[in-house]
């Protein structure tokens, strides 16, 4: 959550960024008022015990009519301090739900706007001339019913719309990800982490993913445990209620781990293939670190991002997302956009966010920088979501003769194979 410290003493900057995000600013006349009615109602109560302290000392001295006097007080004392206790209870909470609501401050220089406002900062490799080569690319999942590597069918029969299975070599080539992943973020010197998929609300509500998000999270009632969308969950609520060696920072894990989406909102979109499904594999990137370096540690994030993609010779583009497409937790926000030939057009494949100190603030995680205590940056990019990544390689890199190339980079984890082969 923000500072309720800035709140106070810049509720125009918060205004400014609720502007950015598309989101109404009479949130911050509501939680002034609401931090007034807070601080009255502590101060109330407060006085009132400070009284009541004081009365059962005079009390333990007193004796006769004066100690029958301070008896009646004490009485009728305790019970306005239960309820200024009370009030002071409702105050509080009613202002941390309102405090809860509010998204990151917006870091300057994002572009406005909502989801279609992003701004593009790059383009990188370049898309193939398919109609030079007299080639009518095939989507990734005609590709993968060829090489016997993706089952949308069975996936369908056995768990419903949106699921799948990967086979055969489907299989390979998301092992062989994984493992080129993990390399690549341990080379770069993060620890790989295996992290639970099932995590309490604390770690859901402490991201973020309980707000604007809900809708998309599976629940599990029985058990009030939720299945994570990403690793960034368990990830980020690892350090939860800890105070960090500042000295050990930056602290940063590669969590591989599935991730689960109801999709809400997407009824007729992306319907053919695994682009957009209810549960896909990822390997993901979470730092934790001083909040003075997280604005470079953002860029670092970035530029990993690209260099996987890179070596994977998908061409991209880099944007610079508005801030109405922000979410809850993230200041700032840039994807990156693989080449989808058959869409003729460049499709998500990783995000990267700077969430500064909005999610240690929620999760309490702290680090002792000087002579006391703060919260800790956080940040989260993904570096490899897997169905994706393996529809940008079938498709940019598919053969004639049905058969895919697989790039360089990855071909050590394959064995050392050259190419996916139609299975007849």
């Amino acid at each position: 959550m923000i500072d309720a410290k800035v709140l106070r003493q810049d509720p125009d900057r918060v205004r400014a960024s609720q502007r950015a995000r598309g989101e109404s600013e009479l949130v911050v006349d509501d939680l002034l008022a609401a931090e007034e009615s807070r601080r009255n109602a502590i101060g109330q109560y407060e006085t009132l015990r400070a009284e009541q302290k004081d009365l059962g000392k005079q009390v333990s001295r007193a004796t006769g009519d004066d100690r029958t006097a301070l008896l009646a007080r004490t009485k009728e004392l305790a019970d306005q301090v239960k309820k200024a206790e009370l009030a002071q209870n409702e105050a509080v909470e009613n202002f941390q739900r309102l405090l809860l609501g509010v998204g990151n401050l917006v870091e300057d220089g994002v572009p406005s706007g909502g989801e279609d406002d992003y701004e593009v900062l790059e383009t990188i490799g370049t898309p193939r001339d398919f109609v030079g080569e007299g080639l009518t690319p095939r989507d990734h999942l005609e590709l993968g019913q060829l090489l016997a590597a993706i089952d949308t069918e069975r996936g369908a029969k056995v768990s419903g719309s949106r699921f799948y299975y990967l086979t055969g070599q489907g299989a390979e080539l998301e092992l062989a990800l994984v493992n080129f992943a993990m390399a690549s973020a341990i080379r770069n010197g993060f620890t790989p982490v295996i992290p639970p998929a099932l995590v309490k609300p604390q770690a859901m509500e402490g991201t973020g993913f309980l707000g604007q998000a809900a809708q998309d999270v599976y629940h599990l009632p029985d058990d009030d445990l939720y299945l994570v969308g990403t690793a960034e969950v368990p990830l980020a609520a690892y350090h939860s209620d800890e105070i960090l060696d500042a000295a050990a920072l930056p602290l940063r894990y590669a969590g591989y781990s599935p991730s689960y989406r109801r999709e809400a909102g997407s009824h007729g979109k992306d319907t053919r293939g695994i682009f957009r499904v209810h549960w896909f594999d990822k390997v993901e990137m979470f730092v934790f670190c001083d909040p003075a370096d997280a604005s470079a540690e953002h860029r670092r994030l970035l530029q990993w991002e690209k260099d996987f993609i890179s070596a994977l010779e998908i061409p991209f583009q880099v944007l610079d997302l508005a801030g109405g497409d922000l979410g809850l937790s993230a200041a700032r926000k840039f994807d990156c956009y693989g080449w989808l030939p058959t869409q003729n057009r460049y499709r998500e494949i990783t995000s990267t966010s700077n969430c500064t100190e909005f999610q240690a603030r929620r999760l309490n995680i702290r680090a002792r920088f000087g002579s006391g205590t703060a919260p800790v940056a956080t940040l989260n990019g993904t570096l490899c979501a897997m169905t994706r990544t393996i529809i940008m390689i079938l498709e940019n890199h598919q053969q004639a003769d049905g058969s895919v190339g697989i790039p360089a980079a990855l071909r050590p984890y394959l064995g050392g194979r050259e190419r996916l082969v139609p299975v007849s």
